[in-house]
């Protein structure tokens, strides 16, 4: 990830990006939580709704492999491949925890 020309492209300073980005990964590992209850429950609608968030977020941060990776459990989810859901929201939660801190 390159902070200082995405946060240029977004009209930020960099410090301000990388609080943005921080907020993005402390937040999504609470969604990630909520999200696996969902898979549990088999709550397609919680699921959607918790990806969209997602996607959404790393979309407005131009943080493209959360965004593939958001876009990827909401059509498993949608395509009612649920297994598949939870395996990728699995490789989101390690991202985030192997994302250290900026």
């Amino acid at each position: 990830m390159n902070s200082k020309k995405i946060s240029e492209k977004l009209g930020l300073e960099e410090d301000e990006y990388l609080e943005l980005v921080e907020l993005f990964i402390e937040t999504s590992k609470s969604d990630l939580k909520n999200l696996q209850s969902a898979i549990n429950n088999k709550n397609i609608e919680m699921i959607s709704g918790i990806a969209h968030s997602l996607k959404g977020a790393a979309i407005n941060l131009g943080l493209d492999d959360y965004l593939e990776l958001a876009k990827s459990i909401e059509k498993t989810t949608r395509d009612g491949k649920l297994e598949e859901t939870a395996k990728t929201a699995e490789i989101f939660q390690e991202k985030l925890d192997n994302s250290g801190s900026f």
